[in-house]
């Protein structure tokens, strides 16, 4: 195999018609860079044009960069490239998720995951360095993302990582997720997965990944970049005056300040002034849990966290015990797109619960806890924009059968209870009527249910 600094040297192929395993030499794919580039070319030499995403003919890459795994700032994110099922041409895409799988993949000695196949009963992917073996999952069909992740991690040595599908996924929703880590997610190929029977990849490593430079040089530049990165916007400018900065802009998410605390930490964190030379505080900066649901959130936030090197720590860990009411857990991790878009789908507000915002959070969270465990994805919260476009226009009323109209829990809606994203979340992920095929795509629900022009002309 390739002796080269940053990468493992190695691909894995993986049969699940026959459950056999090749190694390959990531070499094979050197003048493609990095982790998308070889999706792309396995796609382009090995998939027949016309093959349809959740056809047996289909494949799937997971791969990762030179970069990822060896410090470098900000490299780990997961490259997983396929057939899109909610393109009109099934054309390839590639999705990227955060969270630490990339780099495990590499400590593990691996570059790139090669799925190809489908394997006659739900399995999983146990992957420890060289030692790969498929296990069975049929006791994991049909849980959730968080159970299963929970139940592999206990299964293999400390500090796996898993990338996993919910009922979405098996259940070929178009709009569904492969998730690591329980939130950090790649959308729009869960579904393939789930046409392969495959319901996870379990991976622990515990090899190093070379570099050709001074690691000593290499940390001075790490420094160098956490100090100008800042909150990943507007830079080094907090959103509050500090004693070591010229500026500030109110909506930068380099929002920490003294007074404002992780206030359900056991004890409470001051996340004070945070000098951008400081590496202790780093992970102070971004208090992205006010930053996305308001100054109510603060007494409800336990930590920030993030991905594998990076120092933006974007996702807000909550404890925001009313969600246990719904059935859920009222632990919660979560950032941006994954907070809005549950939102989006209460087009009629929030109830009002508490503080000003705890409604709005409350409700964001459970959606985000419903749609995570079952892998939807929510395309960028277009999943939302497109049931209010149907709901404004009056389209549902025409499209869905009369019984189906009337078992939606509209009151719910309407009053801006968060109980309704319990129904809607389960309707997309179980194919339940015609609503679901909001779960299929933009393009094909427009389609399906006639949009008119000011649809495809709405630039909001």
């Amino acid at each position: 195999m390739a002796n080269i600094t940053g990468w493992a040297g190695k691909i894995l192929r993986v049969n699940l018609t026959d459950g056999s395993f090749k190694v390959e030499d990531t070499m094979k794919y050197k003048d493609f860079v990095g982790g998308m580039g070889i999706g792309y070319k396995v796609m382009w030499d090995e998939v027949p044009v016309g093959t349809k995403a959740f056809d047996v003919e289909n494949k799937i890459v997971l791969a990762a960069g030179p970069l990822v795994g060896t410090g470098a700032v900000c490299a780990g994110r997961t490259n997983i490239t396929s057939l899109l099922a909610s393109n009109p041409y099934n054309a390839v895409s590639d999705s990227h998720m955060g969270g630490h799988f990339s780099a495990e993949m590499k400590y593990a000695g691996w570059d790139a995951i090669i799925v190809e196949g489908k394997s006659p009963k739900p399995v999983w992917l146990r992957i420890e360095n060289d030692k790969v073996t498929l296990e069975d999952a049929r006791y994991l069909w049909g849980k959730g993302i968080f159970l299963t992740t929970a139940y592999i991690a206990a299964k293999m040595p400390q500090g796996a990582q898993v990338a996993a599908i919910g009922q979405a996924g098996e259940n070929m929703v178009n709009l569904s997720v492969i998730m690591n880590n329980g939130s950090h997610s790649a959308g729009g190929h869960g579904g393939v997965l789930g046409s392969k029977n495959l319901k996870a990849i379990g991976i622990r490593g515990t090899l190093p990944v070379h570099i050709a430079v001074d690691r000593k040089e290499w940390f001075e530049v790490d420094k160098e970049m956490m100090a100008v990165i800042g909150a990943n916007n507007q830079h080094v400018v907090p959103s509050t005056p500090q004693p070591w900065a010229e500026f500030h802009s109110s909506r930068s998410r380099w929002n920490a300040t003294d007074g404002l605390t992780w206030g359900a930490a056991n004890p409470p964190v001051n996340t004070g002034t945070c000098d951008p030379h400081d590496l202790n505080s780093v992970g102070l900066r971004t208090m992205k849990a006010t930053f996305d649901h308001g100054k109510v959130a603060e007494q409800y936030t336990v930590r920030m966290g993030g991905c594998h090197a990076c120092p933006v720590r974007c996702h807000s860990t909550l404890h925001i015990p009313q969600l246990e009411k719904y059935g859920v857990s009222p632990n919660v991790s979560n950032t941006c797109v994954g907070y809005f878009s549950p939102g989006g789908i209460m087009i009629k507000g929030f109830t009002k619960e508490g503080e000003e915002g705890e409604g709005a959070m409350i409700a964001r969270s459970l959606g985000a806890q419903l749609a995570d465990d079952y892998g939807v994805w929510c395309n960028y919260s277009q999943i939302g924009r497109d049931f209010m476009y149907a709901y404004n226009s009056g389209i549902l009323k025409k499209v869905l059968p009369k019984e189906e109209y009337d078992s939606i829990p509209w009151g719910l809606l309407e009053k801006g209870d968060p109980e309704f994203l319990v129904d809607f979340y389960r309707r997309i992920t179980f194919k339940e009527g015609e609503l679901s095929r909001l779960g299929e795509g933009a393009y094909w629900v427009a389609k399906a249910w006639n949009f008119g022009e000011d649809y495809w002309n709405d630039t909001k």
